[in-house]
């Protein structure tokens, strides 16, 4: 059932158009709100008004019952008014019926108008989720990572997480000047004895702590099964990875060992390699 809204200019003053006023409160929305608060405001102003003048002194003209009814017109013009300016206390009975009705209000105690929940618009995501390019990188690079794992012993995951972690998940793979792929995964530079091919990129290293751009030499391979079987071979074959070779139970020792053989120069290495491989993990698992 609608109920007619409670007229502006008019004083809810008997019980009738009380209690369309009541109903129309209950409607919870904006405008019925306002209005209301309005309305209950008039008649405060009335009754506040119909007080201080019961206090004066009444003679002439004013003492007849004809004088009576013109000070009560007077007195509900007079509240109509007054009532509903910005900042009186329509504002205040406004906020509060809306937080009983679970309507928000903004600064100035206007009420706002509720938006159905079949008309809000989910937030741009400009880029998928990270699970996601986690999840299609692993799956990518599984079975190349399985083959090496077989022959060099070291876990299938702990690769694929460290090489999600140099390539921000496949989005940031070192690339030859011309754009073509190096198809190199782990952020392997070329040494004076490496005499594969090259991409010189520029790149970050840590210096004292210190984060610095500085152009490096990287290998590049022609798959990317030849860039895990030339990082097993560096893990397996270098004196200095030994202690991280003996460490592939625990995805935070193989991390650590690698840090503290220098593989890389982010201090904060340790934490984001075993943060990689365990997504990594937990990942296969999901996909098994």
């Amino acid at each position: 059932m609608s109920v007619a809204p409670v007229s502006s200019n008019a004083l809810a003053a008997d019980a009738r158009s009380l209690n369309a006023l009541k109903l129309q409160a209950g409607q919870a929305t904006p405008a019925s709100i306002k209005e209301a608060a309005k309305q209950f405001e008039s008649l405060f102003m009335r009754e506040l008004i119909k007080s201080m003048r019961d206090a004066t002194m009444k003679s002439g003209m004013m003492d007849s019952s004809q004088g009576d009814l013109g000070a009560d017109l007077l007195d509900q013009q007079l509240a109509v008014q007054m009532s509903g300016k910005p900042g009186g206390l329509s504002d205040a009975i406004a906020r509060q019926l809306s937080q009983q009705m679970g309507l928000a209000t903004s600064a100035n105690g206007a009420v706002k108008t509720p938006v159905p929940a079949d008309t809000v618009t989910a937030p741009k995501v400009s880029a998928a989720p990270a699970s996601v390019s986690q999840s299609g990188f692993v799956q990518r690079m599984s079975a190349v990572a399985a083959k090496v794992e077989q022959s060099s012993g070291i876990p299938a995951g702990f690769m694929i997480g460290q090489a999600g972690h140099e390539t921000g998940w496949g989005k940031h793979e070192i690339r030859s000047a011309d754009g073509s792929p190096s198809f190199n995964l782990f952020g392997i530079k070329a040494g004076a004895n490496w005499t594969g091919k090259v991409a010189t990129v520029t790149t970050t290293e840590y210096v004292n702590g210190q984060p610095q751009k500085s152009v490096a030499k990287f290998r590049a391979y022609d798959s990317y099964e030849a860039s895990f079987r030339d990082y097993a071979k560096l893990i397996n074959e270098s004196p200095r990875y030994a202690q991280a070779r003996q460490q592939t139970g625990s995805a935070v020792a193989y991390a650590s060992g690698l840090q503290k053989a220098g593989y890389a120069t982010d201090p904060a290495y340790a934490a984001k390699l075993s943060n990689a491989i365990n997504s990594t993990l937990r990942l296969q698992r999901l996909q098994a």
